[in-house]
C-alpha cells in the first residue's frame, strides 16, 4: 500500500516538474509531444495490448493536448486526434473489436456527402484538405474510438486508471498556469474570457480540459482516498484545478464539471444501500463547503468580477445582451443555412466561408450540433441522432458503468460550447461505451 501511495504522489510531482521544466525551456514541449506516442507505441507493442494499453496512452494524449497547444508542443492542431486514431487502430489490430461497433461505421459513412459538397462548393482559394481535417478530425476520431471501445470489458478500477491518465497531464497544465500567471489580481480588467489566466491560450479549451480535471480528481477524492494523506492530496488537487478553471472566466468547462459531478453523485446515491446513503450526507456537506470556499477565494482574487461574469454582466454590472459571447448569432446563421440546404448541407467546413460573407470574418463554429446540421444537412441530423441514442441503449445492459452519465454529459455539453476542437469530447464519449465490471463486494472494501 505504501508503494502505491508513493507512486501516486511521485507521478503528481513528476508532472508538476514537467510544467516547471517546459516553462523555463519551452523547446522541450516538442520533445515531450514526440515522446508520448513513441513510448506509448513501445508499451502497446511490448504487451500486445493485453491490458488495453491503447486506452491509457490515448487518455494521456487527451489530457496533455491543451498543454501542448499552449506551449507550442503540438506539431499541428490535429496531432493528438490523429495519434488517438492511430492507437485505436493499433488496439483493434491486437485485440479485435465488437461487430456491434460497426454501427459507428455507419456514422462515419454519413460524413461522406459533406466531403463531396465541400469539394463541390469550395472556392479556388480554399485549402480543401486543411478545411476537411479541421472540421472532420473530431468526428472521425470519435467514430474510430467508439468502434474500438464498444462493449469492450474493463474493470471499474481500470476505468479509473484511464481517468488518472487524463488527470496527470492536467496537473501539468494547472501548474503551468500558475507559473505563467502567479497573480490573478494583476490581470483582471473585465468579465470577458481571460487569456492571461489561461496560459496565453484559448480560455474555452483551457476551461474544458480543467473541467474534466475537476471531475477526475473529485472521483479520486470521494471514491479512492483510502487514507488521510491521499484524502489531503486529492482534495488539494481538486481545489487547485477548480480555482484555475474558474478564473479562466470561460464558463463552459466549469458548468460541465458541475453537471458531471451531479450525475455521479446521483448514480452513487441511487446504487447505495441504506447505510451507504447515510454517509452521503457527509459527502454532500464536504462538497458544498469546498465549492463555497473555492468560489469565495476566486471572487476575492478577481475583485468580484467572476460573480458578474457568471451573472452575464459586464465590469460595471450591466447585463449583457447575449449570454453566449456572440455564439447565438453564429448558431442562428447555421440554422438559416440548413433551411436553405436541408438535404446535403453546404459541405464540411464551408460554414466559415458563409460567415465571412455574412459577418465579414471567418468565425469558427463553437457548436458541433448546429455545425453538423448546417454543413451536413439531413445526414448530419441522422448522425447526431445515432450519437445520442446508441450510448443510452447500450447503458441499459451496462448499469455498472457509474461514470456513464457523467461522460455522456461531458460530451454533450462540450460539443455545444467548444465543438470538437480537441480530442477530449470524442474520447470521453467513447468511454461511455465500455462494458464496466465492478468487482464482487466480498473481494474488495465497500
Amino acid at each position: 500500500m505504501n508503494n502505491i501511495k508513493l507512486s501516486y504522489f511521485a507521478l503528481i510531482i513528476f508532472h508538476a516538474l514537467i510544467a516547471l521544466i517546459i516553462f523555463f525551456a519551452p523547446f522541450i514541449s516538442k520533445i515531450y509531444a514526440l515522446l508520448i506516442p513513441v513510448i506509448g507505441f513501445v508499451l502497446v507493442y511490448k504487451n500486445k495490448n493485453k491490458n488495453q494499453e491503447v486506452l491509457y496512452v490515448s487518455a494521456y494524449l487527451v489530457g496533455v493536448e491543451v498543454f501542448l497547444r499552449m506551449t507550442g508542443g503540438n506539431f499541428n492542431n490535429e496531432y493528438v486526434k490523429f495519434s488517438v486514431i492511430f492507437f485505436m487502430f493499433l488496439g483493434m489490430f491486437y485485440s479485435n473489436f465488437s461487430k456491434n461497433g460497426f454501427i459507428y461505421l455507419f456514422f462515419l459513412l454519413l460524413l461522406l456527402p459533406g466531403i463531396f459538397m465541400t469539394v463541390y462548393n469550395a472556392s479556388i482559394e480554399t485549402d480543401v484538405k486543411k478545411v476537411l481535417f479541421f472540421n472532420l478530425s473530431g468526428p472521425v476520431c470519435l467514430g474510430i474510438a467508439t468502434i474500438y471501445t464498444f462493449q469492450r470489458r474493463i474493470s471499474f478500477s481500470g476505468l479509473q486508471n484511464i481517468l488518472l491518465c487524463i488527470g496527470f497531464p492536467i496537473i501539468t497544465t494547472t501548474v503551468y498556469l500558475f507559473l505563467y500567471n502567479p497573480s490573478v489580481k494583476d490581470v483582471i480588467t473585465g468579465t470577458q474570457s481571460n487569456y492571461e489566466t489561461s496560459g496565453g491560450f484559448g480560455p474555452n479549451q483551457v476551461s474544458t480540459i480543467l473541467g474534466l480535471g475537476i471531475f477526475v480528481f473529485f472521483t479520486q477524492l470521494i471514491l479512492f482516498s483510502k487514507s488521510k494523506i491521499t484524502l489531503l492530496i486529492n482534495g488539494a488537487l481538486f481545489i487547485f484545478i477548480s480555482y484555475r478553471g474558474i478564473v479562466t472566466f470561460s464558463r463552459g468547462g466549469v458548468f460541465t464539471a458541475i453537471a458531471m459531478i451531479i450525475c455521479l453523485l446521483f448514480l452513487l446515491y441511487r446504487n447505495s444501500n441504506a447505510k451507504g446513503r447515510s454517509k452521503f450526507v457527509l459527502v454532500f456537506i464536504m462538497t458544498g463547503v469546498m465549492a463555497t470556499c473555492i468560489w469565495t477565494y476566486s471572487s476575492i482574487q478577481t475583485y468580484g468580477m467572476i460573480e458578474k461574469r457568471y451573472a452575464n454582466q459586464d465590469a460595471r454590472g450591466r447585463e449583457k445582451k447575449d449570454r453566449l459571447g456572440g455564439r447565438e448569432e453564429i448558431m442562428g446563421e447555421e440554422l438559416q443555412v440548413f433551411y436553405k440546404n436541408p438535404i446535403l448541407g453546404i459541405g464540411a467546413g464551408m460554414g466559415k466561408e458563409v460567415r465571412k460573407e455574412t459577418f465579414g470574418e471567418e468565425a469558427a463554429s463553437h457548436n458541433e450540433i448546429t455545425r453538423m446540421i448546417s454543413e451536413h444537412g439531413l445526414f448530419g441530423i441522422l448522425g447526431l441522432i445515432l450519437l445520442g441514442l446508441v450510448p443510452l441503449v447500450s447503458y441499459l445492459n451496462n448499469k455498472q458503468h457509474l461514470y456513464f452519465f457523467s461522460f455522456y454529459v461531458f460530451w454533450l455539453l462540450t460539443i455545444n460550447h467548444a465543438a470538437m476542437r480537441t480530442a477530449a469530447p470524442a474520447f470521453v464519449y467513447a468511454l461511455c461505451l465500455l462494458s464496466v465490471q465492478i468487482k464482487i463486494p466480498e473481494e474488495t472494501e465497500n
